[in-house]
């Protein structure tokens, strides 16, 4: 059986966004090479939509893709997309989902997210947050960085709508402002550097 510890060290880059978030994770995704040793997270603040990403994204990318569902392993070199009406969690190297802790109002599912994987991951933490209304995922970057993660946000006029970047970058716990493009080059440098 395998020690579950010495899986839970590689780079994880969780991608939060909603409005225009589509636009941003296909362009990151068809810059980022497939066998890096990193998980991809996409945490699309949606809270009564059914998310079509797992069907859409497999397009643009050879990693596999998948809707995250109970317990599932967190793997590099894999997609993983938050279903619907869903709070994610981290636990043991796996994805818990619990209801959503804020149902009305904008939602909050990028910042609980980060939050439990600064509490509940030993591998190197990459938040980014792309396109979106509101500021989901700000409140979290801080943290981050005080666990030693990277947080990225996407360059505002790059993206369709600019509230999230710009929450993020007022933040004031930000290290890169990049177009999605360079976003991804700016992960694999990160990916590069883990494996020295």
């Amino acid at each position: 059986m395998k020690d579950k510890k010495v899986e839970k060290n590689f780079p994880v880059v969780c991608v939060g966004g909603s409005a225009g978030g589509l636009d941003a994770y296909i362009r990151l995704l068809q810059h980022l090479p497939d066998d890096m040793g990193v998980a991809i997270v996409i945490v699309n603040h949606l809270r009564t939509v059914a998310t079509l990403l797992h069907e859409i994204l497999p397009r643009y990318t050879k990693m596999p893709v998948e809707l995250i569902s109970e317990r599932l392993q967190i793997e590099p070199n894999h997609v993983f997309i938050i279903p619907e009406q869903r709070d994610l969690h981290v636990l043991d190297g796996e994805f818990r989902l619990k209801p959503i802790s804020k149902p009305r109002g904008w939602p909050d599912v990028i910042t609980v997210f980060l939050r439990s994987f600064t509490q509940h991951w030993d591998g190197k933490l990459i938040a980014v947050i792309v396109s979106g209304y509101d500021g989901d995922g700000a409140a979290a970057l801080c943290g981050i960085k005080e666990v030693g993660g990277i947080t990225i946000a996407q360059k505002p006029e790059t993206a369709k709508e600019p509230d999230m970047p710009e929450s993020a970058i007022a933040s004031g716990c930000i290290d890169f402002i990049l177009s999605p493009e360079d976003i991804a080059k700016e992960i694999v440098l990160i990916a590069h550097a883990g494996k020295k």
